[in-house]
């Protein structure tokens, strides 16, 4: 069975999480470098605005920020971080399964293609996902899926042995005074 979204969902589009912690703030769609240019490109031509943080660095000293950023992220457009930008919950329209449309389908990110798939490792679905859940297994016919979740991983493959996660401090109200912002050092 091939993943499809259920009627009426755009739950993927809209909900953040906190990752790895509430530390950490909310996480942003993932962007690899080589997709970054071609995102703010796209938002530029559709008039709206974005913000990329960057995700995931590394380095090779611990007394200094990340000397190179394997991934980006796209933050949501709500104060709290959710809701994707590029989401059109505005014009009225709908998809094909009645939920919101995504203004840039066609040129969306490697992880929105690799959605319901999460990892790498282990490779795993999003159990949130509402077709996940409806279908006991639907990895069954996940080729494109799992096609640009292996091209993800081959980007974020570090040559460093330190790895840097980028802290948002974006998130729910309430959570504001365990956040923080700026580059963190991961704890082995």
């Amino acid at each position: 069975m091939e993943f499809r979204c259920i009627d009426e969902c755009s739950q993927c589009c809209i909900e953040r999480e906190y990752y790895p912690s509430k530390k950490f703030g909310k996480i942003g769609v993932l962007i690899i470098p080589e997709e970054k240019e071609r995102i703010e490109k796209l938002a530029k031509e559709k008039e709206i605005e974005i913000r990329i943080l960057p995700r995931v660095g590394t380095s090779k000293r611990t007394d200094s920020v990340p000397t190179k950023i394997l991934a980006y992220q796209l933050m949501g457009k709500e104060e709290n971080g959710n809701t994707c930008p590029f989401l059109d919950t505005d014009s009225g329209s709908k998809s094909p399964h009645g939920g919101f449309p995504c203004k840039i389908y066609d040129d969306r990110p490697l992880a929105c293609t690799a959605y319901p798939l999460i990892g790498p490792n282990p490779i795993t679905l999003d159990e949130k996902c509402k077709f996940c859940k409806e279908h006991q297994n639907p990895n069954e016919n996940l080729n494109l899926e799992t096609e640009a979740l292996f091209k993800i991983k081959e980007k974020m493959t570090p040559d460093a042995e330190l790895i840097w996660r980028y802290a948002t401090n974006v998130g729910e109200s309430e959570d504001r005074q365990v956040m923080e912002s700026g580059w963190i050092l991961e704890e082995e």
